[in-house]
């Protein structure tokens, strides 16, 4: 299957099984090596996979979107349910301005940010648990203003946007306050940087105070069940850098999405309002079979870094020959092995860590990622008119998916369009080839795979669902019709 996301359910699965995600994965690939993409239903939930395309670029900023018309029938506005998200972000210089920095400073001008100021708040000694390595670092911090959420929430889950030269590093973490008025500790929810030199990029676990636990880069309420909610929450930022230089890393954006999904194995109907494709470039995951296992058994676990390079791809994001230099020139499609070793976790030691896959796509020039839920295929017609595509997570057995040819306890897949009668189309990832990878689902099916929080696994179990995750890539400088539309999913710029 995919990243640590491939196993979104285990995330989800506080609530009703909880695994590591790990071990979710690890089922899941042995029974996609087993029976492959048409394996038959009782190889169960198959697979974990990520899409990935190179073809050409489909935006309303580069004029290369394929053409499409809207589709009478849409559902009143007025008639949408109330959001069960609430997803804040960071990212202005009054916002930058508004949280206590310490050794740390705003950036103004067109990307505003913050980073680390002329005089760090201090030194401290970090032991890399990957690398066994100990080093000094000088470090600064910045925590946001206390977010009070507009949906209590049972799960939240943080993503960011930054630049970590050579010689530096972040640490992102949230301390959460419950409904009856007590707190979180201050929990760990990623250790990142772009490249792997400095720090083993890591999410950290055995963190709980026996009423939330952080699964990966979830943290979660361990008994939905028992009415208590995260009513707000902070972040802190602790930048680092290498004692005695200038070097600093700058983080652009930093956000969290709260959210509240019913338990439901099935979801409401939605009408067709759309009609579009866009050209989103296709790559498959299992052209990388074998390769670079030492990144979570190479591309049969690729679904989330693959969709990541496809939907960079579709922006412009393009690799140069020096970063690709490290990949076995025999191989296909190199930048997708560039995204699995630019996204792996070496905790969960997978690819599919949410938060580090939004990171990935944000180190490309003018690009920002956010992880959030969406709460109907009407939000993904309202991104795709605007020109945006979105990585969705969704989890199903062969049968409840026609067209898939697998089953999977959790898998990555990229929505670029929709067709005439409203039926989804997808780069899919877990196709033989690139030129497999398009595929169009059932609309009511794939809506219910991917919106559901609860369903029933090969062996009759109940486990839990995505409940609507996806990750959102989209520019910098978004257009005017694109804030539109991220604002309507509930995505402030």
């Amino acid at each position: 299957m995919s990243s640590p996301m491939s196993s979104p359910m285990s995330r989800a699965a506080s609530r009703v099984e909880q695994p590591s995600r790990r071990t979710v994965l690890a089922a899941a690939v042995a029974a996609a090596v087993a029976g492959g993409p048409s394996s038959s239903a009782s190889a169960g939930e198959a697979h974990d996979t990520e899409a990935h395309d190179t073809e050409a670029n489909g935006t309303e900023a580069n004029g290369t979107e394929a053409s499409g018309t809207e589709a009478s029938g849409a559902p009143d506005a007025e008639a949408a349910p109330a959001r069960s998200v609430d997803y804040r972000g960071w990212t202005t210089y009054a916002d930058w301005r508004s949280g206590v920095a310490e050794g740390a400073r705003a950036l103004a001008g067109m990307r505003p940010g913050v980073a680390i100021a002329a005089a760090p708040l201090g030194v401290v000694d970090h032991t890399d648990p990957h690398s066994r390595t100990t080093a000094s670092w000088e470090y600064a911090t910045w925590t946001s203003p206390l977010h009070r959420l507009t949906v209590p929430a049972t799960e939240v889950i943080p993503s960011w946007n930054a630049s970590t030269p050579a010689g530096s590093w972040i640490q992102v973490e949230i301390e959460g306050t419950y409904s009856d008025g007590t707190g979180t500790p201050w929990y760990v929810m990623g250790r990142w940087a772009s490249g792997d030199q400095d720090i083993k990029r890591s999410s950290v676990d055995g963190q709980s105070d026996g009423r939330s636990t952080v699964w990966t880069d979830t943290l979660a309420i361990d008994d939905a069940a028992s009415g208590l909610r995260l009513d707000a929450y902070r972040l802190r930022l602790t930048l680092y850098r290498r004692p005695g230089t200038d070097v600093t890393p700058t983080v652009w954006r930093l956000g969290a999405m709260g959210s509240d999904v019913p338990d439901r194995f099935t979801v409401p109907a939605s009408v067709p309002g759309l009609a579009r494709e866009l050209r989103v470039p296709r790559y498959s995951q299992e052209v990388h079979k074998g390769q670079y296992p030492e990144y979570d058994n190479g591309g049969e676990a690729w679904c989330s870094p693959t969709s990541s390079q496809m939907i960079v791809e579709y922006w412009g994001g393009r690799l140069t020959h020096e970063q690709l230099a490290w990949v076995d020139p025999s191989y296909a499609d190199p930048q997708v092995c560039h995204a699995a070793r630019h996204t792996y976790d070496h905790q969960y030691a997978g690819c599919g860590n949410w938060p580090f896959n939004a990171a990935y796509a944000a180190t490309f020039e003018d690009l920002q990622g956010v992880v959030t839920r969406l709460g109907s295929l009407t939000d993904l017609e309202t991104l795709i008119g605007a020109g945006i595509p979105a990585m969705t997570s969704q989890s199903f057995l062969k049968e409840e998916l026609t067209g898939a040819g697998y089953g999977t306890s959790g898998h990555l897949m990229t929505v670029i369009g929709f067709t005439a009668g409203g039926d989804v189309i997808a780069n899919d990832p877990f196709s033989a080839d690139d030129a497999t990878v398009r595929r169009v689902y059932p609309r009511r099916e794939f809506e219910n795979v991917w919106l559901r929080t609860r369903r029933h696994n090969a062996t009759g179990k109940v486990v839990s669902g995505t409940g609507g995750v996806c990750y959102l890539y989209f520019p910098a400088r978004p257009s005017a019709r694109q804030c539109q539309a991220l604002t309507a999913v509930g995505i402030r710029m």
